[in-house]
C-alpha cells in the first residue's frame, strides 16, 4: 500500500523529499514544501490545488474551511490548509468544546448531541452540544459564541459567559492520519428552561449516567470523551468513572 507521502511525490513543483535535496538529508525523513512557494498565499493556493487532486477518496470530508499550519498557536501561520487534510500532514489542530449543561433540583445535567447519520467522520455518534475546528483569522472566544448560535442556536448574550477552564490535548494514529489536536474547553451552565434550537437529537443527560457511558459504551465521538471526563474531574464526578474500591488495595 503506498503511503501518504508516496502520493505527494506526485506533484514535485510543491513538495520537495530528502532524496531529491541533499542539503535536507540530515535532517532525516520529512517532505518540505518547494522553495519557489515563497509567500502565505502562495503556499496556501498550491497545497490546497494538491488536496483537490487528491480528491475525497483519499482526504474525505472536504468542506474548504481553512486551518492554519503554526509552529505552535499564537505564532504567525506558515501557510494555511484544508480543516480535513490537517491529520494527513500531521498538522496541530485547534478546536473548541463546550460543555453545556444545566443544574435542576441539585443535580446537574450535560446536553449532549447526536451526530448526523451522513457526516463523514463518527457518524450517528454522540458529541458535545456545541464544538467545532478554530479556523483561520477568528479567536476562540468569537468562534465559540460563532458555534453556539450555528449548533444550538445559543444567543450571543447566553454564549458569551461561556467560561474557559482549560485544554486538552491528544494525538492517534489510525492509518494515514496522524492526528494533533488540542482542544480549549468552556462550561456554560445555561437556564434550566433551556431548549437547544437545532434539535438534532440533543439530550439532557444526568452527568453521572454520562460517566455510565463513557465508562461502559463507545457511544460517544472519542475526543469528546476526553472532555468530558476533564468535566468530571472538575465538577467531583471522578467517583463514577473510578469506583472507591478501585483505589483500595485487595486483601
Amino acid at each position: 500500500m503506498c503511503s501518504f507521502a508516496g502520493y505527494l511525490r506526485k506533484f514535485p513543483d510543491v513538495f520537495i523529499f530528502p532524496d531529491d535535496d541533499s542539503q535536507a538529508i540530515h535532517f532525516g525523513d520529512h517532505v518540505r514544501l518547494h522553495s519557489r512557494l515563497s509567500t502565505h498565499e502562495d503556499r496556501t493556493n498550491d497545497v490546497g490545488d494538491v488536496i483537490k487532486c487528491l480528491g475525497e477518496e483519499l482526504i474525505p470530508g472536504i468542506r474548504n474551511e481553512l486551518y492554519p499550519v503554526m509552529s505552535s498557536f499564537g505564532t504567525q501561520a506558515f501557510f494555511s490548509l484544508e480543516r480535513a487534510a490537517a491529520p494527513y500532514f500531521g498538522i496541530k489542530a485547534y478546536g473548541v468544546h463546550m460543555n453545556g449543561f444545566v443544574e435542576k433540583d441539585g443535580q446537574k445535567y450535560l446536553w449532549i448531541g447526536k451526530r448526523n447519520e451522513s457526516k463523514p467522520t463518527y457518524p450517528g455518534m454522540l458529541d458535545h452540544l456545541v464544538a467545532g475546528g478554530l479556523p483561520h483569522g477568528i479567536s476562540c472566544g468569537d468562534n465559540l459564541v460563532k458555534e453556539c448560535e450555528e449548533e444550538a442556536g445559543i444567543m450571543k448574550s447566553i454564549a458569551s459567559q461561556a467560561m474557559p477552564v482549560g485544554v486538552v490535548s491528544y494525538m492517534d494514529i489510525d492509518g494515514y492520519i496522524y492526528k494533533r489536536d488540542v482542544l480549549f474547553c468552556y462550561d456554560l451552565k445555561l437556564p434550566e428552561s433551556f431548549v437547544p434550537k437545532n434539535q438534532d437529537g440533543e439530550v439532557g443527560i444526568p452527568v453521572e449516567l454520562v460517566a455510565d457511558f463513557i465508562q461502559k459504551t463507545e457511544f460517544f465521538k472519542p475526543n469528546c470523551n476526553l472532555v468530558i471526563i476533564d468535566f468530571l474531574f472538575r465538577h467531583g464526578y471522578a467517583v463514577y468513572l473510578f469506583p472507591v474500591s478501585c483505589f483500595l488495595e485487595p486483601k
